[in-house]
């Protein structure tokens, strides 16, 4: 079958994969139904978007634990993303407050809390302010532990951050710096892709006895709309998703991507009756190795896609572990579809995000190597 379509797809490298037919998954104007995570025992449920979903999780985390505190810049008025709206409200201003304009001291108080017993979850505004906090997170939340033999810890402690291109943001307000913070022993990092994950997960952070830097693709908060279970549930850190099963290549994301993803997909299946098996990695460390192995030594092909520039992105790492656990299975060179090195650009944005185009053409290169 495979080889069958590697003469179809032969035949498209010869000339435009546009086509002037109407097609769902590469015309902007239908949207791309992306499949709802099913979670057992749901109960009822109500329509939410991501940023919805999201404060409803933080809501049960405050119901049931009391020492559960919110903060972060403009968060006791609902937050620019108004994730946390109406908090401050239901439970207080001594619970749900705002900071200085200091990043740093966010993380520092964050850790400083969740050493005496507190359960901190501390918003950056957005993830391309996270730099002046890097000591903080990095040498002395994810060390903290370690360092003190076990004698002290800052495991309750949640740090969010919305991440990622949003048509308009620029270099500041634009980056995906996960890989910064998924090369640190001692920190978990999770990236949720629709609001049923966004809720699931943000409660397994905030439970979590570990730090964790928790990134929400800014770009979903009110485009990707679920029915999510209004009751209390978990979505385990370190397993990924496999969104779509396939035989002919893997295709591995997180966060915003996984539409981009779903998008070329579609179209390598309806254009090139191409097989694809895509997997949401849902958590970047510690990263559901064996979920991908599995996936690639099956399929022999495997495209990871993030916005992150290329070089030290964490598509290198799952290349790399790929590389060494499946080396004998591989069929084709392994594939990074990602941001360019540069710094992100404002008005030239639409080059630069690896879009769903960029990834069918990456797809069509592996299929006929």
């Amino acid at each position: 079958m495979l080889r069958g379509n590697i003469k179809k797809v032969n035949s498209l490298l010869v000339r435009s994969f546009h086509s002037s037919v109407p097609n769902k998954s590469s015309g902007p104007s239908s949207p791309i139904i992306y499949p709802s995570l099913d979670i057992e025992n749901a109960g009822e449920k109500q329509k939410m978007n991501l940023f919805q979903a999201i404060n409803n999780g933080m809501d049960i985390a405050m119901q049931k634990d009391s020492k559960a505190v919110i903060f972060g810049e403009d968060v006791g008025f609902g937050g620019v993303f108004r994730c946390t709206v109406g908090l401050r409200d239901k439970y207080g201003a001594s619970r749900v407050f705002n900071t200085p304009l200091c990043e740093q001291g966010i993380a520092g108080f964050a850790i400083g809390l969740a050493a005496q017993g507190a359960t901190p979850i501390a918003e950056i505004q957005f993830a391309d302010y996270i730099f002046p906090a890097f000591d903080q997170i990095v040498n002395e939340a994810a060390k903290y532990r370690y360092r003190s033999g076990g004698q002290f810890n800052c495991g309750s402690l949640t740090i969010r951050s919305p991440y990622g291109a949003v048509g308009h943001g620029g270099h500041y307000h634009s980056q995906s710096p996960e890989s910064y913070f998924g090369q640190t022993p001692g920190l978990k990092v999770v990236i949720p892709s629709t609001p049923i994950e966004a809720k699931g997960l943000l409660l397994a952070s905030i439970r979590e006895k570990d730090p964790v830097i928790f990134f929400e693709p800014k770009l979903m908060y009110r485009s990707a709309v679920e029915e999510v279970p209004i009751g209390d549930y978990e979505i385990p850190l370190g397993k990924a998703r496999i969104v779509k099963e396939g035989k002919d290549i893997t295709i591995i994301g997180w966060g915003a991507q996984m539409r981009v993803l779903l998008q070329a997909v579609n179209m390598a299946e309806e254009k090139l009756g191409i097989s694809c098996e895509l997997i949401d990695l849902r958590t970047i460390q510690p990263w559901d190795v064996e979920t991908v192995v599995e996936s690639v030594k099956k399929t022999g092909r495997v495209i990871i896609s993030h916005e992150a520039p290329k070089t030290g992105g964490w598509a290198a790492e799952i290349s790399a572990t790929i590389q060494e656990r499946c080396f004998l299975h591989l069929e084709a060179p392994i594939q990074r579809v990602c941001g360019y090195d540069t710094p992100f650009p404002l008005i030239f944005e639409k080059f630069y995000v690896p879009d769903h185009l960029k990834n069918f053409e990456s797809i069509k290169k592996t299929i006929v190597y």
